[in-house]
């Protein structure tokens, strides 16, 4: 294993990193687990790392009965156990820009106090109207919010855009393509489409972010890049835990739902789109879209040959005894739904034709891990008798995008001796040993985007709804058509049911062992 250090004085480097404007950010469901979980401490991580104007406040809106002084210091409480190693007068501070407001989601009366709070609150801190909503709440409350917003006119921005009104909502973004796009009429109803900020996490983490820029700066990849040199690529997202608390949101959606239809779509969008004109927000995401569009449908009359899903069985993770999914809290005695999923991607263009995508993702796996593993084509010839192409390992590059972000190529060298000895070796670049800091979390970036009016790593309508064209005709498939792709079993602790092992073995190929 060899480590990559980089030089003390990096040449050629580029940074553009900005400070947000003035800007209130007001969270629905500023009481639950979200709240508290990722969007404070990453406006926080912000505020300490002056990337914050000094002009904002945080105006936590929920059904929950608080005061301000009581939200504050629940806000806290929340440092305290995310930034422990901060200096109290620090969280003392930010907590000082923290406000609240209660009511119920439904209820007229609490958008006209939310307007009148948010006229004092603007002169207060000088925020110059400018106004972002987080809707940290189920998805079966976007859609009220978003009316009364748009009734009490909170939506509406100045004419010449002097100040501005965004709002962000968190996946599930609709459970088909019919729900979606009632949802994408009820959110243009009152917000144009450079308002509307379509959250997916991955997309902040630094792995995921970097794959634009080490394909399109780095002029030894762009070149094969293409079927003529990579082999096959495989991107895998394995958790260990289980549904935990969230059975009740997951028994209605699933893995497909959960998982491959945002997280897993967006990372093979990444990993395959064209080189956009500019890295502006919307040329990256027209490309993305292309892409997608790309996709060969899956085939439904033989679905079983392109698709697995799965549910976890009890096992061990980790060496922990874990209980069958059907045991845990809240899920159905008979329940179908599917804890994991693989699939075979084919992308029908120029560049990726006849190269598949391997695809999977589950939970109660035997690792967390994130991966993207880009295989390439062996050579085509060995000198190296008596050993063939095929024995010949191929070169691997990895990007590792959890739990340790980084990158790993492997290649053949020859290992040390008087004979000739080939061997496989893997340099390692580890984000966090090389650039010396804890990386910011994926949130932190993306709400300061937010606040900037970035939407490159965000989704857009037209993007949302050709994943959803994609997976929904698969849902139905196992609604209406089981046999043709049936729920497969796998032991807590394993890499998925044995049945998603020949999506590859028909093809003379295998899973990567993370």
């Amino acid at each position: 294993m060899t480590d990559i250090k980089p030089q003390a004085n990096m040449q050629g480097g580029f940074c553009n990193v900005n400070k947000s404007g003035p800007c209130a950010v007001v969270i629905f469901g500023a009481s639950g687990d979200l709240a508290h979980r990722k969007l404070i401490p990453s406006l926080f991580s912000l505020f300490q790392k002056g990337l914050l104007s000094e002009n904002f406040y945080i105006l936590g809106c929920a059904r929950s009965p608080m005061t301000d002084e009581t939200f504050q210091i629940k806000v806290r409480d929340t440092l305290k156990k995310d930034s422990p190693d901060v200096p109290y007068p620090k969280q003392e501070e930010f907590s000082q820009h923290c406000t609240y407001l209660s009511g119920d989601y439904h209820d007229t009366n609490l958008y006209t106090l939310l307007s009148e709070r948010l006229i004092q609150l603007d002169s207060r801190y000088s925020t110059d109207g400018n106004h972002l909503f987080y809707l940290a709440t189920p998805p079966n409350i976007y859609s009220p919010i978003i009316q009364h917003l748009g009734s009490t006119g909170l939506t509406k921005e100045s004419e010449d855009r002097s100040s501005f009104v965004r709002v962000v909502i968190e996946k599930p973004l609709g459970s088909d393509l019919e729900s979606v796009m009632a949802l994408d009429r009820e959110l243009h109803r009152v917000l144009r489409e450079h308002q509307i900020y379509r959250i997916d996490h991955y997309l902040g983490k630094e792995t995921v972010q970097n794959i634009l820029m080490f394909r399109f700066a780095n002029a030894i990849f762009e070149p094969i890049w293409t079927r003529q040199y990579i082999d096959h690529i495989q991107i895998t997202v394995a958790e260990t835990l289980g549904v935990e608390y969230r059975a009740s949101y997951y028994e209605q959606a699933g893995l497909l739902r959960d998982m491959f239809q945002n997280h897993m779509l967006q990372m093979l969008a990444l990993v395959a789109m064209e080189p956009p004109a500019s890295f502006d927000a919307d040329r990256v995401r027209d490309e993305k879209v292309k892409l997608l569009r790309t996709i060969r449908p899956f085939p439904l009359n033989d679905l079983s040959h392109w698709i697995v899903r799965g549910q976890y069985q009890k096992g061990l993770v980790q060496g922990v005894e874990v209980p069958d999914y059907l045991q845990e809290p809240g899920v159905a005695s008979d329940s179908m739904v599917e804890t994991f999923v693989a699939a075979k991607v084919m992308i029908d263009n120029w560049r990726w034709q006849g190269v598949p995508f391997y695809l999977r993702s589950g939970k109660r796996l035997a690792r967390r891990v994130s991966e993207i593993a880009i295989t390439f084509k062996n050579v085509p010839h060995s000198m190296f008798a008596p050993l063939s192409p095929r024995e010949l390992a191929p070169n691997v590059l990895v990007l590792h995008v959890q739990p340790e972000e980084g990158i790993s190529l492997t290649i053949q060298v020859k290992k040390p001796g008087p004979k000739v000895c080939l061997t496989s070796l893997a340099m390692d670049l580890n984000y966090q040993e090389i650039f010396g800091s804890e990386l910011p979390k994926a949130y932190e970036r993306l709400l300061l985007d937010c606040m900037l009016g970035d939407q490159t790593l965000f989704w857009r309508h037209d993007g949302v709804e050709v994943t959803w064209a994609l997976v929904t005709p698969v849902l139905q498939a196992w609604q209406t058509e089981p046999e043709n792709c049936p729920l497969t079993y796998y032991p807590s602790g394993a890499w998925g049911p044995a049945e998603s092992t020949d999506l590859l073995v028909h093809d003379c190929r295998q899973w990567r062992t993370p």
